[in-house]
């Protein structure tokens, strides 16, 4: 059924599809609509036989998870920015389990300083957790993966983190295809746990290891991601197979067949990225687009594969590793090791920023005159960096930085409506 509805909507009905028993809600923008969709089924009976738990902090959302899921319990959470250090302990507690919770990610900056608006900081944090990580480019996959995500978690018993932009997606009308409750009941089946706490048989579930097996087990935990490479293409196929439509898998191309740079993103800037590259293609210019769905586990061999007849490649990620450069662009690096071509790194869209068509094929067009330095920060404003190095050589007391900077472009604070 088509349907024009929020992001946040689209996401909610498609985890009450998949018949969560227990949900654990923590409000935090932008991903508290869905806990709010999700707790009004509840309430109202739509989505029936589950426990909908109001819990005090964002670690005890991914805590009551973890009990739920261990007690045998199809277990759904979501979060962002904040949120998600939070609840560290419990992230890594959870993938160490072999728990298969179900959690969105509203992807959102990390302050300080505070900022509420979309980049990938947050989850990209948790990268090593050990917790699969899929991005969603629109609100149609941020639905359909999390249907996936919930039998992904459950074949390997390992938690998936649903990845898709705050505010951007979350909070963005647009038309999706809702299944009906046939089809998905169809796709995924009952949830049958790996392990479950029963008094009838009695296990433990956390077991204190020592050096003597600890290293085993996390390689244990690197087998079942190498898995679910594997896997991931494989129930995304099922997925067409039951609803018609291609969704999921481990990366999408577009306009890749002769392309000599290839542009490489994850996430709703896909979208910009499409349409700048259709205007470079009718210059005349071979250019292509690789999208990340799956980031964890890392498609190394897929990427390299994809990627094998380009000149230069860019990497356009909105994220950042200070001390180092680009987190995206290493991984990407590590896939096309002992080759030629350049990978370039553009870090954009931190804290929200616009990235528009007009800067993207700027960007591009140096890119491909090989004008583009191996870190580039995109619209990047000299100007106020500068003067704000230049205070600090003169001053010793010269103030925390964001204030300085609001103090020299005129603003006391951000306005947040």
């Amino acid at each position: 059924m088509l349907k024009q509805c929020e992001g946040s909507h689209a996401v909610a009905v498609a985890v009450a599809m998949s018949r969560p028993e227990v949900i654990c809600a923590y409000p935090i923008s932008p991903q508290t609509h869905i806990v709010e969709g999700l707790g009004e089924m509840v309430k109202s009976g739509a989505l029936a036989h589950c426990e909908f738990i109001n819990v005090e902090s964002e670690f005890a959302a991914l805590s009551v998870a973890i009990g739920a899921s261990a007690a045998g319990a199809r277990a759904y959470t979501a979060t962002a920015s904040q949120g998600l250090l939070f609840m560290a302990e419990a992230v890594y507690n959870a993938s160490g389990l072999g728990l298969p919770i179900v959690m969105t990610v509203a992807n959102r900056s990390i302050g300080a300083p505070i900022n509420i608006w979309n980049d990938h900081t947050d989850s990209m944090s948790m990268r090593d957790a050990g917790w699969l990580q899929i991005f969603a480019e629109t609100n149609q996959e941020a639905l359909d993966l999390h249907i996936q995500a919930f039998r992904l978690a459950e074949e390997l018993s390992l938690p998936v983190m649903v990845c898709m932009d705050g505010f951007i997606l979350t909070h963005a009308y647009e038309r999706v295809d809702i299944p009906d409750q046939a089809q998905v009941d169809r796709y995924l089946p009952p949830y049958e746990p790996r392990q479950v706490l029963d008094p009838k048989a009695p296990v433990t579930i956390g077991a204190m290891v020592g050096p003597e097996a600890f290293t085993e087990v996390r390689y244990l935990a690197h087998a079942k991601q190498m898995q679910a490479l594997d896997l991931i293409p494989q129930i995304a196929e099922e997925f067409k197979q039951v609803f018609g439509r291609d969704s999921g898998g481990l990366i999408k191309t577009y306009r890749l067949d002769d392309a000599e740079t290839i542009v490489i993103a994850l996430g709703s800037v896909l979208g910009t990225i499409k349409d700048t590259v259709d205007d470079l293609r009718a210059q005349g210019i071979k250019i292509g687009v690789l999208g990340i769905t799956s980031y964890r586990p890392f498609p190394i061999t897929a990427i390299r594969d994809a990627t094998a007849n380009a000149s230069r490649i860019v990497v356009i990620e909105k994220c950042f590793a200070v001390g180092i450069g680009g987190i995206v662009s290493r991984d990407v690096r590590s896939a096309v090791r002992n080759r030629p071509q350049p990978v370039l790194t553009v870090v954009a869209g931190l804290g929200g920023r616009a990235i528009t068509k007009a800067s993207l094929n700027k960007l591009l067009l140096e890119a491909i005159a090989d004008k583009l330095e191996l870190l580039t920060f995109l619209d990047l404003d000299w100007g106020i960096v500068n003067r704000v190095l230049d205070r600090e050589k003169k001053q010793r007391r010269s103030g925390p930085v964001a204030e300085g900077i609001l103090r020299d472009i005129g603003t006391v604070a951000s306005h947040i409506a």
